[in-house]
């Protein structure tokens, strides 16, 4: 690969060696050594306008200042300079057809991850000189890489390390530029720790149209959760996703576990909406009523007012009757 990055004595083309030895004269002023690493920029901008053979001295130029950006004071000013300098290289391996898409993977990824402080790489400038064969080498490794990460369960804290950094970077602009939707969720289900990542992983497969993965990436984050953070608004997605499809029968249980959970009024008035939508509120109410009978006392209170507000002046049903009383008796009874 010709790794000039990591010895800044072996450059073997002009402009590299030129960058090499300015970054070296530390006894010269930033300044005078900016400007000599400015002039070579431009000089390899007109070396790529004027036509093929300056990949190579593209890439070794890249590897010279990436290698010179590691804890350096100027690490800022020169990153600049290293996403100019592999624009540049982007441009001169589209000028050649003979570029190895396969190695040209290789190099990029080892640029990306080889490094504490790697470079960003945009992958659509170098969509045309990678080609089908050297994208596909390139997503094999990446994935192959990101996969043996291990999960950040939920409530853990992660340990976002020098590789974690870079490999994640690398999935977030391949999922990017390859728009798909399976690396997306690859890449937001390695960090699991709150349920507001179950509900990313959840929002990604509802946008794409894949209902049924989505419910279940929900169903997940509420057995994770406990009911707790983001489950209000994973219910929501999911039953949002059981109505479009047609699946009444699982939105009535999202909402049930939801209000099951944590007994309000207002899920209690959701749960309602949805399960008397598919005819089967009677025998839901009398369930999950009976689970909270106890130790509930101002929703179910809550209950019973907003239902005899909505039968006033008519017939109270039977079972209204009995949570009445039976809340009467409980007050009487603590008195």
């Amino acid at each position: 690969m010709g790794r000039v990055g990591v010895r800044l004595d072996v450059a073997v083309d002009a402009l590299p060696g030129r960058a090499a030895a300015a970054l070296a004269r530390v006894d010269v002023p930033w300044s005078v050594r900016w400007d000599e690493l400015a002039s070579v920029v431009a000089e390899l901008s007109a070396l790529v306008r004027g036509g093929p053979g300056a990949r190579v001295v593209a890439r070794e130029l890249a590897e010279v200042l990436v290698g010179a950006t590691q804890g350096g004071a100027q690490r800022a000013a020169l990153a600049g300079l290293v996403d100019r300098v592999l624009d540049l290289h982007a441009v001169a391996c589209a000028g050649e057809p003979a570029v190895d898409g396969r190695e040209l993977a290789a190099w990029l990824l080892w640029l990306q991850t080889g490094f504490a402080e790697p470079p960003e790489v945009r992958l659509a400038a170098y969509a045309s000189a990678l080609g089908e064969d050297g994208l596909e080498r390139y997503r094999a490794e990446a994935v192959a890489r990101f996969e043996r990460l291990p999960v950040i369960g939920f409530g853990e804290t992660g340990r976002y390390d020098r590789e974690r950094w870079a490999l994640l970077r690398v999935m977030e602009e391949l999922a990017e530029h390859t728009g798909d939707v399976d690396l997306q969720v690859l890449v937001l289900s390695r960090d699991l720790s709150s349920g507001w990542h179950y509900l990313q992983v959840a929002t990604v497969l509802r946008d794409a149209g894949r209902s049924a993965e989505a419910v279940a990436w929900v169903e997940r984050g509420l057995v994770a959760t406990g009911g707790r953070g983001a489950a209000t608004r994973l219910v929501d997605l999911g039953v949002d996703e059981c109505l479009r499809a047609g699946w009444v029968r699982r939105a009535v249980g999202l909402r049930r576990r939801a209000f099951l959970a944590h007994p309000t009024w207002e899920s209690y008035a959701r749960l309602r909406a949805v399960a008397s939508a598919s005819g089967a509120w009677p025998s839901v109410r009398e369930e999950v009523l009976g689970q909270v009978a106890w130790g509930a006392d101002d929703v179910l209170r809550q209950v019973v007012e907003a239902e005899s507000a909505a039968v006033s002046g008519g017939p109270v049903p039977e079972w209204l009757r009995r949570l009445r009383a039976e809340l009467e008796l409980r007050e009487r009874s603590e008195r």
